[in-house]
Order: C-alpha cells, then structure tokens, then sequence
C-alpha cells in the first residue's frame, strides 16, 4: 500500500502521458478520499513582496510558517503595553522558518509582525487566531522562486551523473539542501492513512534526468512495525533510504526515493 503512494506520485507527474497521469489520479485518488481534512490541512498562500498574508494561527499551540524557495532572516513586532497582548514569534536559523505561540489568557482575535526574507522580500502578517491543532502555513512568492530555479537550471550540465548523483540527492534531502541543478519544491500533501500508517509526501527535488521525493512516515498504532525499500520504493526505484526502518508505536520516520525523470523514461 505505502509503495502504491508513491507510486501514484510518481505517474501522476508524469506531464505529457495522458495513461500513466490517469493511472496516478485514481491510486491516489483512492488514498487521498478518506484521509482528506480540508478544515485542519495544511495553509499554502500565494505572496508578494510587501504583500499582506492572511492566515489562521493556532491559539493552543505552535503555528510554523515556511518560505517556499526562501528562508525568513527576520521578524519584526510591536511590545504592546498589556501582557496579555503579547504573543511569541521566533526566527528559527537552522531552516529559516517562524514559529508562532500564543499564551494563554492572549485577548486580540488576530495577531501581526512583519517578517523579512534572505532574498530581501518583506511580508506582513495578519493572522486570525482560533482554537485548532499545530498549523504550518506555506508561503509561495512566484518571483522569489522563479529565481531559484533558473540559478538551479543553470548548474544542471555540472551535476554529477550516475550512482553519485543519486547517493548526493539522498544526502541532500536528508540534510533539506539543494543539489546543483536541482529544483526544490516543498508542497506537501494532506496525510493519507495507508494501512496502519500515516503517510505524507513532504518534498520533491527535480532534475533533468532524476526526481527525489522526502516521505514522512508515521507508525499510526501501538505495536511496532518493520519498513523494507520494496514498502516505500517503486520499482524501478534508483536509490532508497530509510532514516529509521524499525518504527515503534507512534513513531515517525521519514523515506527518501529517487526516481528517473519522466523526461528521462523511455
């Protein structure tokens, strides 16, 4: 069932076979029906620089919010007089994302800072404050990334080939970089429930000739539970790593699996 996941990724990206698209709609299609949660799914919003960003943050817990193709280098706020006003909003470095808390007795509905990028792009934030789950809101700037990928495109022909390219792509998502030549694309899917596990696609590195996809992987019951490359991988696969393949009760791992590009594929 895990293996059927990706494998309806895999066809569904396929642009250009009508087939194997249709293929792809309807395994994931069957996966995605009943695990789909609109209401409590993950936020994507399209931006500008200097545009304002509206979203929900979780009044109980934390709320993530991540540059798609940038990283913020900083965030800006007012200290209000009243303690109760005041919220937390932490620039973590490691990834460049924010981190928003809430503290109990908070009294404003919403919430506002500014948030500034690496690549010098400024974001004002107006988030509506409600009682909900953990949210991540993704922020996606066409011309921040636009950017990206052609820098990216451009080191395509000095990318390593063979077995080494693969083995670098494996290292690159597990350490969240880049390889040269290499588009990153952090879009990740609603969970879906497959068996007695929960799994999510959490990114895709594109390249001419190799496509590498993060896969998070959660162990839904109590007992423990063993994953082999032919769970995750399909076939045809050329590189599989399992950052932890003995999964406990509830614990969560995640997969990485590189494919040949669609553009590659006889």
């Amino acid at each position: 069932m895990l293996a059927t996941f990706v494998v309806g990724v895999v066809l569904l990206s396929r642009t250009g076979r009508v087939g194997e698209q249709c293929a792809g709609f309807t395994l994931l299609s069957a996966l995605l029906f009943v695990a789909a949660s609109p209401a409590w799914a993950d936020q994507t919003v399209m931006v500008e620089d200097n545009s304002r960003v509206e979203c929900i943050a979780s009044k109980k817990d934390l709320t993530r919010v991540s540059l798609l193709g940038d990283e913020f280098a900083s965030v800006s706020k007012i200290q209000p007089s009243n303690a109760l006003d005041d919220f937390s909003v932490v620039n973590e470095p490691t990834r460049g994302d924010i981190y928003i808390s809430v503290p109990d007795g908070f009294r404003p509905k919403t919430l506002s800072f500014f948030g500034t990028s690496k690549k010098g792009y400024v974001y004002k934030f107006a988030c509506r404050v409600e009682a909900i789950e953990a949210q991540q809101i993704f922020l996606s700037n066409p011309t921040a990334e636009i950017k990206s990928d052609v820098a990216q495109l451009e080191g395509d022909e000095v990318a390593p080939d063979g077995d080494e390219t693969a083995v670098r792509l494996v290292q690159a998502m597990a350490s969240q970089r880049v390889v040269p030549g290499y588009r990153m694309r952090k879009s990740p899917l609603v969970p879906v429930k497959v068996g007695n596990l929960s799994v999510q696609l959490l990114a895709e590195y594109e390249g001419l000739e190799m496509v590498g996809r993060a896969i998070r992987i959660e162990n839904m019951t109590k007992e423990p539970v063993v994953l082999s490359e032919s769970d995750v991988a399909p076939p045809g696969a050329l590189a599989v790593a399992i950052a932890n393949s003995s999964l406990a009760g509830g614990q969560v791992t995640t997969a990485y699996v590189v494919t040949r590009s669609q553009r590659m594929s006889p």
